[in-house]
């Protein structure tokens, strides 16, 4: 039976990221195609087909073509267990890819060959930057014609500031698209596509040297000469490959392909799973020591809350990084912030909304744990002699507010019970003007989108209808004094600054301009400010 550390090494854990419409969910329903998870790829965008992409679950996923929510999906292949936790690609979803990126080992990062480097990608290559966990690009859409991979490698050593390697080279694009050249093994990669978008053939490596005539045959002879002038330019100009920039995030492996022709999706799959680094210590915040993954001791975070992902039972799943140790069903584990022992009856593997019990999983995995409403975003459990406790996760400061109220006075509870839990999912940050009840609340969300995704669930999970009115707030400030050191009522504000708490009681002042926020401080010396809560909900 295998050890613990034997178990943990056979682990991968990564975030797919991407700007929206770069061929993120594409590529992960390829994944899982290539090893057998399913059968048949869905698009997302396939009108002639009731078929959806199996990380994209909610209704309004399905409707809109777009991942909003976080999936984890989890299979085996080539001797490892593999968790992928696919992102939302829209800007406006970006708060629960940070969220989820705390979870991962290693990102993918997912570029349009046409469009390069966009600015979602940007923001999320920074948070994977922050943590330096090790990127990998695959750049997709070779079936399509593109820009000069050579123009490509330069922008994203460019733009996001990180050495990449090209493992393999295109061989054309578009109409011209003939494979790819595998620098390692010198061997090409021929192309044989069919017109196929779902095409589930696998094309063989073919062994042939640069130059050999053979290949003019086979990709072209202006092709051919196009190859050995490329490859002579990459031998003699790049740096030699190094795993270690790659494991500390200063170097990318680069891999061209096309997810939607399945084209290069096996290869890349195989060099990553080789190349990224199993599950790696988390630091414990009380005593600032790294915690082994291999280590007896269980413990794990909670990064993401699910709420009615099983419409029959509306249940809620808090999401567990293991971070080390081993998790059995049925065992007794301590809540740190709750302070309390619970038993973890059932764990769950999930692949988006489907589930599995799973009666054991070791360090990387992640497991679905029903939640009764005891567990928040961030929140640690542990197990053994040792208490462990991982950092919290930031909020972040909302952009855009709104008051929400419902149309029918008869359904206030399931109002606020729709409203509480999708708040502590981090679906959205929930406000109250002091003193005041929840017969109307204040939204405030990262992006715009948000409020029609509210507005949806509220009506399909809670059978409840809303009105909204946008509020003309622009900037939030959490009070940072000592609770009860600030008499809020008393402090001297502008007329239209409005006094708020959040739902664990923390004051908040919503400003409409940042001269109101000059105008707090100027007027209030004692009162502390800050841009970030202490922990999402």
């Amino acid at each position: 039976m295998p050890s613990i550390a034997e178990e943990v090494a056979s682990r991968r854990t990564f975030a797919i990221i991407s700007h929206p419409d770069a061929g993120k969910t594409t590529l992960t329903e390829k994944l899982l195609l290539y090893t057998g998870t399913i059968q048949a790829a869905g698009s997302v965008k396939g009108k002639s087909s009731a078929k959806h992409a199996v990380s994209d679950w909610m209704e309004i996923e399905k409707q809109r073509g777009i991942s909003v929510t976080s999936s984890v999906l989890q299979f085996t292949y080539d001797g490892c267990c593999v968790n992928i936790l696919d992102t939302p690609g829209h800007q406006d979803f970006s708060e629960d890819t940070y969220r989820t990126l705390m979870a991962a080992d290693a990102a993918v990062m997912v570029i349009d060959g046409a469009k390069g480097v966009e600015a979602q990608t940007v923001k999320l290559f920074r948070v994977c930057a922050l943590r330096g966990i090790p990127i990998f690009t695959f750049v997709n859409k070779l079936d399509r014609e593109t820009r000069d991979p050579f123009d490509l490698l330069d922008e994203i050593e460019t733009v996001l500031g990180i050495s990449t390697y090209p493992m393999n080279w295109p061989i054309g694009c578009g109409q011209n698209f003939r494979g790819v050249f595998e620098r390692a093994s010198r061997h090409v990669l021929a192309f044989e596509g069919d017109g196929r978008a779902n095409a589930t053939k696998k094309v063989d490596e073919i062994e042939a040297e640069l130059g050999d005539p053979a290949l003019d045959e086979l990709i072209g002879a202006e092709n051919h000469r196009n190859l050995m002038d490329d490859i002579e330019l990459l031998d003699g100009a790049a740096d030699e490959f190094d795993l270690e920039a790659v494991r500390a995030g200063k170097l990318s492996p680069v891999f061209f392909g096309s997810a939607l022709t399945n084209f290069g999706v096996e290869p890349f799959l195989k060099d990553f799973l080789r190349l990224a680094p199993a599950p790696s210590p988390h630091k414990d915040a009380l005593t600032g020591e790294l915690v082994d993954p291999a280590s007896d001791e269980f413990s794990g975070f909670v990064f993401k809350i699910q709420a009615n992902m099983d419409k029959n039972h509306r249940d809620r799943i808090a999401f567990l990084r293991i971070c080390s140790g081993k998790f059995e069903r049925g065992m007794d584990a301590f809540h740190m912030q709750g302070g309390r022992k619970l038993k973890l009856a059932t764990g769950t593997a999930m692949m988006a909304d489907d589930r599995a019990i799973v009666d054991e999983a070791y360090a990387g995995d992640i497991v679905g744990l029903f939640d009764p409403g005891i567990f928040s975003i961030g929140d640690t459990l542990c197990a053994g002699k040792r208490r462990v406790q991982y950092a919290g996760i930031p909020t972040f400061a909302p952009e855009h507010f709104a008051r929400i109220s419902q149309v029918d006075t008869m359904k206030r509870k399931q109002f606020v019970k729709g409203m509480e839990e999708l708040a502590q999912e981090g679906a959205v940050q929930i406000f109250r003007e002091i003193g005041a009840g929840m017969e109307s609340v204040i939204v405030g969300v990262v992006g715009v989108l948000q409020f029609d995704v509210l507005e949806q669930r509220l009506k399909s999970e809670y059978h409840v209808e809303v009105r909204r009115q946008p509020l003309g707030y622009t900037d939030i400030r959490w009070i940072a004094n000592e609770p009860g050191s600030v008499d809020v009522k008393a402090l001297d504000l502008t007329r239209d600054t409005l006094r708020v708490e959040d739902m664990r009681g923390s004051k908040l002042l919503l400003f409409t301009s940042p001269w109101n926020v000059d105008w707090a401080h100027d007027h209030n010396p004692e009162l502390e400010l800050s841009e970030f809560g202490n922990v999402s909900f």
